[in-house]
């Protein structure tokens, strides 16, 4: 659902003082954090969200909402005000346009707080289909258009003889996804960069470029899953024969059930991740509204909760976040602390 712009009058007389601003046409004041954003982020989230809410009795426990990364930066980037959300978990950095749009709609103070790390993981069943991919072979596989010509390829033995002769089949994130844009950015885009032709098309016209290099294909090889991870992680436990695209942290919760598949003859774990050897490799990120801090009880502790839980020894790391290095801690524990804002000059 598209938002409109609810940046009111009453709002900035009020000068931005939500709790107290009575009703402003969106169910008036709000007295508990609420986070919208990746599905990735979704579980440590939820953890934060849990572990603030016994700690801190004082205030409620925050809303955490799965919406993609995309859909969730859209929903923060509407306006200010207490129908608005404090936060959005990304599990990619924001892009230059979602801040410009930020800033259209009166959103022009945002904190960015880096969380911790990711792997864009490919995995199947344990006992499933195994594959030895690079980031070529995947952009092969499933481009609408690969290198701008018609898709040809059913099975991976039809991409590369070296690969088995199974049907390609992968289960995916949804294009509001920011599991989906990683996927594009870090896989699909660099197996198309692959060939020359695509190379000099980048310089000649570079939107036609984006689409050749990011559109999947439509005729049932890629399913878009949705938002719900976890569903993805269910589709590979009962076919074995197909390929899945999530967030590692899904892939090291199941290792009962599911392996990784390695991109480049490198395996998804935590030290590839970390060194940033593996090519999925990514870093997540919460975006925070500084003109809500003061006037949402709670969100200033919450903010402080994250960077607490986010660091070494802490729990998000038994969930399977990857820690990040220690120079992107003390960044974003000085965010968090001090509620320094980004520009547009922090995205180029």
């Amino acid at each position: 659902m598209r938002m409109t712009n609810i940046l009111a009058a009453p709002l900035a007389l009020c000068s931005l003082a939500l709790a107290s601003c009575g009703d402003t046409g969106g169910g008036g004041s709000r007295d508990s954090v609420r986070a919208v954003g990746s599905s990735t982020v979704y579980p440590f989230a939820k953890l934060v969200a849990e572990n603030f809410a016994r700690s801190n009795t004082g205030f409620k426990s925050p809303i955490i909402e799965s919406t993609g990364t995309g859909g969730g930066i859209n929903l923060f980037c509407a306006g200010i005000g207490p129908d608005t959300p404090d936060i959005a978990n990304a599990s990619r950095r924001m892009k230059p346009d979602e801040f410009q749009n930020c800033l259209a709609n009166g959103v022009d103070e945002v904190i960015e707080i880096p969380i911790g790390l990711d792997g864009l993981a490919l995995a199947s069943a344990k006992d499933g289909i195994s594959l030895s991919l690079t980031p070529e072979l995947v952009y092969r596989a499933l481009a609408r258009n690969p290198y701008g010509q018609p898709q040809t390829a059913k099975t991976w033995a039809d991409v590369d003889p070296s690969l088995p002769a199974e049907p390609i089949f992968v289960y995916g994130p949804p294009s509001t996804s920011g599991t989906r844009d990683s996927f594009e950015e870090l896989i699909l885009m660099v197996g198309c960069e692959s060939n020359p032709a695509m190379k000099s098309l980048k310089e000649a016209d570079e939107e036609k470029f984006e689409q050749v290099c990011t559109e999947v294909r439509s005729d049932g090889a890629y399913v878009d899953q949705g938002e719900n991870d976890n569903l993805i992680v269910q589709k590979l436990q009962s076919n074995p024969r197909s390929v899945g695209v999530f967030g590692y942290s899904y892939l090291e919760e199941n290792l009962g059930s599911l392996k990784g598949l390695p991109l480049n003859g490198i395996e998804p774990n935590y030290e590839t991740i970390s060194s940033g050897r593996y090519p999925g490799a990514r870093e997540m990120f919460v975006y925070a509204k500084k003109a809500h801090v003061d006037a949402i009880p709670g969100l200033r502790e919450f903010l402080a909760s994250w960077v607490s839980a986010s660091a070494e020894g802490g729990p998000l790391a038994g969930i399977g976040l990857i820690i990040s290095p220690a120079a992107v801690r003390a960044q974003a524990e000085a965010a968090a602390s001090t509620l320094v804002t980004m520009s547009a000059v922090d995205l180029d």
